[in-house]
């Protein structure tokens, strides 16, 4: 296993010198090379066929199984199929659409790894920096960023360290506001760092303030800048807690099954970002997913790292790399995704590299288990695999923190 390892190191090396090699007017030419000759596969005639099954299929979960939300589904880098199903308030009866934000949960997470990764390609972090470096206060050590990238810091889910500690639940709580919590009040960790992998919505807040801290701007505001802008996302901000007029024109998140009502507990975690807190549009999900491709928002080498499984101790045919998890289809096909799940919010991203598909899926009714079924779609986007598809219904059901 050591040697294992040693090797495992040592070619990421080399990729990484490879990759700093390269000239960016280069990789950018063979980036659009690569999305042209993809885009050639599209065909009008299989995509009808394809877009027909999909649309029977989410009007049947729209009217028997009670999905609500939107869906766009691409392949060969351009959509087949949107939809839009149900409503953004039930009370008022406000339909959805297409360009209706949802709180992306824990799908917000690919944005802080990529602010992450776009810092240390600027030579500003090292994925081995502690987080001592920037908080010098924090009372766990040895963890570093990448520790905290790979869901391998080992410390406690902040949500529920503090809960009987708070005494205003009303009032959103910032980053700093947790990371002081921490100093004060050092709740026991789960393990010893990098000793395993346990998905921590901690290491993912602190990777934002680290960003804060880095910058000097608060962390909706850097993405803003340096992600939705470049990629052309109109409609996607994070909430902070501070922004209340975008908010009350996204969707409201629900649960409950024959009588729903609207999530309004736990309010003041609505203001901790990083691990949640991106609100976006299935639309403007697939306008990130085509930027990834362009090399405006991370050189292609760096951000395969983000897709390259991390564990070797994880027992599941799912891994994770850096804000994705990671799985291969039979035949190497490599696919990366993740799942969320907050406040009455479901999403579900998904994205293939080699044929340039796209499945976003967006739900403000979390109790009707739709995202469950996105075998279906899989199944229908991927024929020739549909077998596969359809006996591994749990590739949600893990993912969906």
């Amino acid at each position: 296993m050591k040697v294992f390892v040693l090797c495992w190191i040592i070619v990421s090396v080399m990729a990484f010198a490879a990759c700093e090699s390269r000239s960016q007017e280069k990789q950018a030419r063979q980036d659009a090379l690569m999305v042209d000759s993809v885009s050639l596969l599209f065909s009008p005639e299989d995509s009808a066929i394809k877009a027909a099954q999909l649309d029977t299929f989410f009007h049947n979960l729209n009217q028997k199984h009670g999905f609500n939300g939107t869906v766009l589904v691409a392949q060969y880098g351009k959509p087949i199929y949107k939809g839009a199903f149900g409503y953004k308030n039930f009370s008022s009866h406000d339909t959805l659409a297409l360009n209706t934000p949802f709180q992306l949960a824990s799908v917000s997470k690919q944005f802080t790894a990529v602010s992450i990764m776009q810092l240390q390609e600027k030579g500003l972090l090292s994925y081995e920096d502690s987080i001592q470096k920037f908080f010098p206060d924090f009372p766990y050590h040895e963890i570093t960023i990448r520790s905290m990238l790979t869901h391998r810091s080992g410390l406690p889910n902040y949500m529920y360290a503090f809960e009987k500690i708070i005494r205003d639940k009303n009032k959103p709580l910032t980053n700093a506001e947790v990371i002081d919590l921490f100093i004060k009040h050092k709740p026991g960790i789960y393990y010893l760092p990098n000793k395993k992998f346990n998905y921590s919505n901690t290491g993912y807040f602190l990777l934002a303030a680290i960003v804060e801290k880095i910058t000097g701007e608060r962390f909706k505001e850097y993405v803003a800048k340096h992600i939705f802008g470049p990629a052309g996302m109109t409609h996607s901000f994070i909430f902070d807690g501070t922004d209340s007029a975008k908010v009350a024109k996204a969707a409201i998140g629900y649960v409950g099954g024959r009588y729903i009502r609207p999530v309004t507990d736990n309010y003041y975690l609505e203001g901790v970002t990083g691990d949640k807190g991106v609100y976006s549009t299935v639309e403007d999900m697939f306008k990130w997913d085509q930027a990834l491709y362009s090399g405006k928002i991370l050189k292609a080498c760096t951000l395969e790292e983000a897709f390259t499984p991390k564990h070797f101790d994880v027992k599941t045919y799912a891994n994770y790399g850096f804000g994705w998890r990671t799985y291969y289809a039979p035949g190497g096909e490599p696919l990366v995704f993740h799942a969320g799940w907050w406040h009455g919010f479901k999403s579900y991203f998904m994205r293939n590299q080699r044929d340039h598909s796209t499945i976003v899926i967006l739900s403000n009714r979390a109790s009707n288990h739709s995202l469950s079924r996105v075998n279906v779609v899989q199944a229908i986007l991927w024929p020739k695999r549909a077998n596969f598809y359809l006996h591994r219904a749990d590739t949600t059901q893990q993912a969906a923190e």
